[in-house]
């Protein structure tokens, strides 16, 4: 464990005093106000293919492989709306609802029945249509891969973490790619569990980590100062006075009905209400959307998402800058990656593709490992996570269907990789060299001098 120093209690301390800024995003509930969501916003591909970087010429597409996300689902559970459907009970009760009130009961109940009706965890209509999507897409990117795939009989190999929503987005984007070509029907293998490889963070790898996150002084320290300072009690009774009477706030926050929840915990309740809906938009009344904005201004909004995005950057992502204990598990899913390419290059798999399914857990160490945009920035104890300063958002990050995907070239003997993250052409980190000057495809072997892969590693 950790010891406490100074420094970490002046440098969190004085975060205290920093301006918050919010990144700019246009609008508010109409789903462009993307950060508030944090790793609850829903998929967008970032960029049309059609604006891709020309393959250099002579290469043909051999091999692609990806790590995707589960896409957008329900809350996996209801303790949310539980919280504050007990206080608007209350409130009720006594005559000391809003009139915004009265109208987020009868909602958070649509909302709750929604979610528990498709099944609590489980993939919406969104998510199935987010990763039907993303998998027609693949298959136009790659006619001539996947061309190629059926001609030769190659088989296209499925595996998930085994939970739920990412066995069922396995098979609905293998069911997908099947219906862009139905030769490649009996070529997707059943979807097949790898937990050590696809749920590291919960396997026998993640042993270190799970101690890290139960028991590393430095970050509970560090997460209680930056999500429980003054703000976050302001924000929440901007929330809840939305909801209820002043004097309904005041008992709330004064701990009257600690037993419920505290007065965070029930704004927390109303932010995750608003974070989740638009993930559940195709469960909502016409499918026109829950309208949850209208309980919770953008400023509020923007705090409770930086607060979640605190929580996943110091449990997850970057983290403290003098340590890797957060995203050194995912090293397993990189080495698989590196490993199929190889194989194909060596002549030793006859795999068309290798598509992994997982979860945010495993979507935002990956990124930290591979030093992909956003998520090459750890802070220290004297200047500790801001949105101010620091480029990571979960909603950038790992969004409900982030992926990220190696597609693998041939000329000859030489094999070069294309990355997409999120869809979008994406550099490998800093000191690994391009074919040439600003092009997105990367030669093999410099991918493994850049890495440190050995031939007794590689």
């Amino acid at each position: 464990m950790r010891r406490v120093t100074p420094a970490l209690v002046l440098g969190v301390t004085a975060l205290l005093a920093t301006p918050f800024t919010a990144q700019a995003s246009p609008g508010h509930g109409g789903g462009t106000h993307t950060d508030s969501y944090g790793t609850k916003a829903v998929y967008q591909p970032e960029q049309d293919s059609r604006s891709y970087q020309k393959v250099p010429a002579g290469f043909t597409p051999v091999f692609t492989e990806n790590v995707s996300r589960h896409g957008s689902r329900s809350a996996t559970d209801g303790s949310d709306g539980d919280l504050i459907l007990a206080l608007l009970d209350k409130a009720r009760a006594e005559g000391q609802l809003t009139a915004k009130g009265q109208e987020f009961g009868p909602k958070t109940k649509a909302l709750e029945a929604a979610m528990s009706a498709i099944g609590y965890g489980n993939l919406s209509a969104r998510g199935k249509e987010e990763i039907h999507d993303t998998a027609v897409r693949t298959a136009k990117r790659l006619p001539a891969l996947f061309a190629s795939i059926a001609r030769k009989k190659e088989p296209i190999d499925v595996v998930s973490s085994g939970q739920g929503r990412a066995v069922d987005s396995a098979n609905l984007y293998g069911a997908a790619l099947a219906g862009a070509d139905p030769d490649l029907t009996s070529l997707i293998g059943a979807t097949r569990t790898d937990k050590d490889l696809l749920y590291f963070h919960k396997a026998d790898g993640g042993a270190a980590y799970r101690e890290y996150i139960a028991g590393d002084q430095r970050l509970a320290t560090t997460l209680k100062t930056l999500t429980d300072q003054p703000r976050t009690h302001r924000a929440a009774r901007d929330v809840l006075r939305k909801l209820f009477r002043p004097a309904f706030v005041d008992r709330i926050t004064a701990g009257e009905f600690a037993s419920v929840g505290t007065d965070v915990e029930a704004a927390t309740a109303v932010y995750n209400l608003y974070a989740i809906a638009p993930a559940m938009s195709g469960e909502s009344p016409g499918g026109k959307g829950w309208g949850m904005d209208r309980y919770i201004s953008a400023a509020d909004a923007d705090w409770f998402g930086y607060v979640s995005d605190t929580e996943d950057f110091y449990e997850k992502g970057p983290g403290f800058a003098d340590s890797d204990i957060t995203y050194r598990m995912a090293d397993v899913l990189l080495d698989d990656f590196f490993r199929k390419a190889e194989a194909k290059r060596d002549g030793t798999s006859d795999l068309g593709a290798e598509l992994r399914f997982t979860h945010a857990e495993e979507i935002i160490p990956l990124a930290a490992l591979m030093g992909l945009p956003g998520s090459t920035q750890g802070v220290t104890a004297e200047h500790p996570y801001t949105y101010a300063t620091n480029s990571w958002r979960g909603a950038a990050v790992a969004p409900l269907g982030s992926n990220i995907q190696w597609d693998v070239f041939r000329k000859g003997s030489t094999y070069l990789v294309r990355m997409l993250y999120n869809e979008k052409e994406t550099a490998f980190k800093a000191g690994c060299r391009p074919v040439s000057k600003g092009s997105t495809f990367y030669d093999l072997n410099e991918l493994e001098r850049c890495f440190g892969r050995t031939a007794s590693n590689g």
